[in-house]
């Protein structure tokens, strides 16, 4: 852990502290200014589009610059080791919303069908849906550092997750949703990913490719980048405000959901590392791209999934609740399996080693 510390900045060291500090003040904030924040939670772009106009300016300052870091250049190296990305995107894509749903159901409908009521568990397992189907972006890049993994693999394996969720995002969560019970408009999930992916990732691309050219790498990298970090951070923190003081009924009305949802994003996460893992092993794919490979089908896209959720059922909704947990638990979650998988080295090499041999 002590060598984890040095490696993360202060923001990095201590995301679940400032998200605990958010969720306080949000909470706090929507209990002692109803008013106010039921008019800023009524702020939308167009009136029924559950688009509220503040948190998508936010979550677009935190998008544009994690969109700013992909270079799709990157995906050409990957198609000489093919192993890594594989097992990541059946891991992502053919595992992962599947197994979130069917842990939440199990959870939600089954073991806590007694503490919440059927449209509760219905509105809280379409957000664990919504934040399933969206593999994460912006913070693999601190996974992979942290498990010492290849940055050039990493990049290529978020920006081909990247391209994969404009196709596919949207079919799986229709889908599962629909198995879930929750009837959704087609036109507002589509748009929502149109929004939040499609418009900043052409943003970035082409932001990336002019400021380099006209810039160069090391002002791009060293300037125009740094200059986003304190806003991306500011964006996060501002969001989690706001999101939290539109959940403060739900978050102190039912503080037992916050528990309850936890344990099915616990397991999917463990679940889902353990199997990427796994996986990699058998097929012996390098540790430094294993471990990456692992977080990246464990953690998930959150920005998106908190946008999506919103979109789609509003910001004061369960579903916009099992999303807002998802960003709870990760951060401290994600560090227990960056500490597994460095612990594990040793016996990952070895279990290569002796494949190869044989």
């Amino acid at each position: 852990m002590s060598e984890t510390s040095k490696k993360m900045n202060v923001f990095e060291r201590y995301l679940t502290l400032w998200v605990g500090i958010c969720m306080l003040v949000g909470v706090g904030s929507g209990k002692l200014f109803p008013s106010f924040t039921e008019a800023v939670s009524r702020m939308e772009f167009v009136e029924g589009s559950h688009v509220n106009a503040p948190i998508a300016v936010l979550i677009w300052l935190m998008i544009y610059p994690m969109m700013l870091k992909i270079d799709f250049a990157g995906i050409k190296g990957v198609a000489k080791r093919p192993k890594g990305l594989a097992v990541t995107l059946f891991v992502n894509w053919l595992v992962k919303p599947f197994s979130m749903a069917l842990f939440g159901w199990f959870f939600l409908k089954v073991v806590f069908s007694g503490l919440v009521t059927s449209e509760q568990s219905s509105d809280y397992l379409a957000g664990l849906i919504i934040l399933a189907a969206a593999p994460c972006t912006a913070m693999v890049f601190v996974w992979s550092y942290l498990t010492d993994g290849d940055p050039a693999y990493t990049l290529a394996q978020v920006a081909i997750n990247d391209l994969i969720m404009l196709v596919a995002f949207a079919p799986i969560v229709m889908f599962l949703l629909g198995v879930a019970d929750v009837v959704i408009p087609k036109e507002v999930l589509v748009t929502s990913v149109v929004v939040f992916i499609v418009i900043p990732l052409v943003a970035g691309g082409a932001s990336r490719v002019w400021i380099i050219r006209t810039k160069g790498r090391e002002w791009f990298e060293g300037k125009f980048l740094a200059f986003f970090h304190p806003v991306t951070v500011m964006a996060l923190l501002a969001t989690l405000v706001l999101i939290f003081a539109f959940q403060a009924e739900n978050l102190t009305d039912q503080w037992f959901a916050v528990l309850i949802l936890a344990v099915p994003i616990l397991v999917q996460v463990y679940f889902n590392s353990s199997l990427a893992y796994g996986l990699m092993r058998l097929f012996k794919v390098p540790h430094n791209v294993a471990s990456p490979g692992a977080l990246i089908g464990a953690s998930n896209f959150f920005e998106l999934a908190v946008a999506v959720a919103i979109t789609l059922f509003g910001p004061t909704s369960g579903a916009a609740l099992a999303t807002v947990v998802g960003v709870l638990v990760e951060v401290p979650v994600m560090l227990s399996v960056c500490g597994v998988c460095n612990r594990s080295r040793d016996w990952y090499n070895k279990g290569v080693e002796q494949s190869l041999v044989r």
